[in-house]
């Protein structure tokens, strides 16, 4: 018996005879059983994989079977686009059997709330920050709208994995859990990690070794490897010249890892005469829905696109798939990969163009691991201590006041912080007037309101922190927004901006508003945004390091350039090396210590350094991904006797070694404010450490160099 034959008559019936399917994909048979069983699940597929269907055909046959009411399965996505995406797909498999899908997310106009009240969807496609206002809604009452959830499906389940989102969401979903007053099952889609196992325990939360769960990842059929190439183009007007020239009279998809980076493309491609779209986060959700809809459209043409376009948001069907610059991990470049070859016949491919020589080095790194095989692990980030104090005030939002001492139900064990910490997170929050108590209870207090804001505490529902950005209207049209350092830094003449690939003229700004008018101008413009870099992976700083050794990824076309210029930087770059030690390099009166162990490790290694032997940091400068810059009359020697003073100190493994912590950082971190200063730094320190990375690099022999 297959999964097919178990699926409901009516579903099997609209699979073969609505979507023409003679049968079902691997990994969509092997998933009905467990799912129609109630276990939780982690599906792995590449994109387009049909992951999708997999989870919902046999969902809506235990809806059906089981006769499920109400909203009764949620479909969590990350992106809202992802969402709108989705939606039609959806609610045709729903349609199927009587039912309806809906999306609710920030951009759902209240009329549509309104109607979905009185008719509730039987699958909500939403997102963690929707289902955390629903639960703390003083307009609805969420126990009518969810507490008949029975299911959950979190669609890219390691792009939550990976950050403060993630645990957001598991805290959501323990406290959905509990409002329904049953278990619900869990079924995660991902795309290739290199840690199945762990991703699907973390997706169970508290739940784990308690409901049964698995890891479906079929072997592919057919596909063959992708065409992958490197060309070394030198700038980013060379990128725009490459890419106007390469594959004409085809579908191109242009990734670029910053928004900045984004624009400078588009209006280069545009001036070039290439049908151009742009899309990222800072533009408005119409100017993004424009330039999508009208690339899945076109034929000759264009979209830049930073990694909101990496996820399965549907822009038509792709030839070429381009990157400008690299991604920083493996996983990233597989999703990019898998957005072309979807066609019968089509090849999955991916031409990567270095701007510069640290492009070059880091896409040639990243390569290398891909072509061995190698996937990075999904961690989660340690000690969630400003999403546990969210969680408090949320949920004193939610019940109108919450036991002191008995909040930590709700998450059923979810364990966000060490019990140690939970009293002091509830102290810091009385202190600060964020909560008030009174016989034990805890309520909302004062101060929460003026931190975050009286209309529904909108600022507490995302754990994503907003830049302090401009929007830019022309006329009353939306265009996207900018950092506000644009328009008060001084220029020569009319202060001109870069958004939507286009350029613009800045007319005035309403600063009480944070607004700036435009009208369409000619030229070149400014195109800024804030953020922050982050540290690269101790893996991939090392692939980099075996790249300068001379080891090239294999199944990858290099370009004449590229190969030359590799040639050029392994000469150059060569006494930064060794394929055994890492190096003590003398170099024009400075000393550097190259490690190669990634940001973090080398953030360790620093702070260890600057506790036991401080005259051996430099004054000014500190680490990179790479190294870590000593004064210039340091010696690997004394090196050598502060890294065994530091193992003396603070262990072999460097455990006890917490990185110093820049309080602009902690100023960054959402809901860092909730916390303790002290906590707030201990969270902080902690998510900047690679402590295994750091011993490695102190275990390694060292040899000393000098250069002319």
């Amino acid at each position: 018996m297959t999964g097919f034959d178990a699926l409901h008559p009516v579903v099997q019936h609209h699979i073969v005879n609505e979507l023409g399917w003679r049968e079902l994909r691997p990994l969509q048979d092997d998933a009905v059983a467990p799912l129609l069983a109630g276990e939780d699940a982690l599906l792995l597929a590449p994109t387009a994989g049909g992951k999708t269907e997999a989870a919902l055909f046999p969902l809506l046959t235990r809806m059906a079977g089981e006769s499920w009411s109400g909203t009764s399965l949620l479909y969590v996505c990350p992106l809202r686009a992802l969402l709108n995406n989705l939606e039609a797909r959806v609610n045709r498999y729903a349609s199927w059997l009587g039912r309806s899908a809906a999306v609710r997310h920030g951009d759902t106009s209240q009329g549509v709330r309104r109607r979905m009240m009185v008719d509730q969807p039987d699958i909500l496609l939403t997102t963690p920050e929707s289902l955390e206002a629903m639960l703390v809604s003083a307009t609805i009452n969420p126990r009518s709208l969810l507490s008949e959830v029975r299911a959950v499906v979190v669609d890219e389940v390691h792009a939550f994995a990976g950050d403060d989102r993630g645990w957001h969401l598991l805290a959501v979903i323990e406290r959905l859990t509990k409002l329904a007053g049953r278990p619900l099952q869990r079924v995660g889609l991902s795309a290739t990690v290199g840690n199945a196992d762990d991703l699907l325990a973390w997706l169970q939360g508290s739940k784990r070794g308690r409901r049964p769960g698995r890891v479906l990842a079929p072997k592919a059929i057919g596909g063959g490897a992708p065409e992958i190439a490197l060309d070394y183009v030198g700038s980013l007007p060379n990128a725009a010249t490459v890419i106007a020239r390469l594959h004409r009279g085809e579908k191109r998809l242009v990734f670029a890892d910053s928004r900045r980076t984004v624009e400078q493309l588009g209006v280069g491609l545009a001036e070039l005469g290439v049908e151009t779209y742009v899309s990222h986060s800072s533009l408005s959700v119409a100017e993004r829905r424009r330039s999508e809809a009208a690339f899945a459209q076109g034929r000759d043409c264009v979209i830049v696109a930073t990694s909101t376009l990496e996820l399965g948001i549907d822009v038509g069907d792709l030839d070429r798939v381009l990157q400008v610059g690299s991604p920083s991990t493996v996983a990233s470049l597989l999703q990019r990969v898998g957005r072309t070859g979807r066609r019968p016949g089509a090849v999955r491919n991916l031409t990567v163009l270095a701007p510069d020589d640290d492009a070059l080095l880091r896409a040639t790194g990243l390569l290398l691991l891909w072509s061995e095989g190698y996937v990075e692990p999904i961690s989660p980030p340690p000690h969630a201590a400003h999403i546990a104090a969210q969680q408090v005030l949320a949920l004193a939002l939610q019940e109108r006041q919450i036991g002191r001492h008995t909040w930590q139900d709700w998450l059923d064990g979810l364990e966000l912080v060490p019990p140690t910490e939970a009293d002091a997170i509830v102290e810091g929050l009385l202190a600060k007037g964020v909560l008030d108590e009174d016989s034990g209870m805890l309520f909302v207090g004062p101060e929460a309101e003026k931190r975050y804001g009286r209309r529904h505490f909108m600022e507490l529902m995302s754990v994503f922190t907003s830049d302090p950005q401009v929007t830019v209207l022309h006329g009353r049209t939306e265009i996207g927004a900018v950092d506000p350092m644009v328009l008060v830094s001084k220029v020569p003449g009319p202060r001109r901006l870069t958004l939507a690939g286009r350029t613009w003229t800045v007319t005035a700004v309403d600063w009480t508003r944070r607004r700036a008018y435009v009208e369409p101008s000619e030229g070149s413009g400014t195109a800024r945004w804030l953020g922050t870099s982050a540290p690269l992976r101790g893996r991939l700083v090392d692939a980099m390091r075996r790249v300068l050794l001379g080891a090239t990824p294999h199944g990858v076309g290099l370009s004449g350039r590229a190969s030359e210029r590799l040639a050029g930087l392994r000469a150059e770059l060569g006494d930064r090396v060794d394929a055994e030690r890492t190096v003590v390099l003398h170099e024009d009166g400075q000393t550097r210590w190259w490690t190669w162990a990634g940001g973090r490790a080398n953030a360790v290694l620093h702070a260890a350094l600057d506790a036991v032997a401080p005259e051996l940091c430099h004054p000014d400068s500190t680490y990179t991904n790479d190294h870590i810059v000593l004064r210039g009359e340091a010696t690997e020697s004394g090196l050598g006797a502060a890294l065994a003073a530091a193992n003396q100190r603070f262990g072999e493994d460097l455990a006890g070694v917490q990185p110093e912590v820049m309080q602009r950082a902690v100023q960054e971190l959402k809901f860092g404010d909730l916390l303790p200063d002290t906590l707030a730094h201990a969270t902080l320190s902690e998510r900047l450490a690679d402590h295994p990375g750091a011993a490695s690099a102190v275990g390694r022999p060292r040899v000393e160099r000098w250069t002319l």
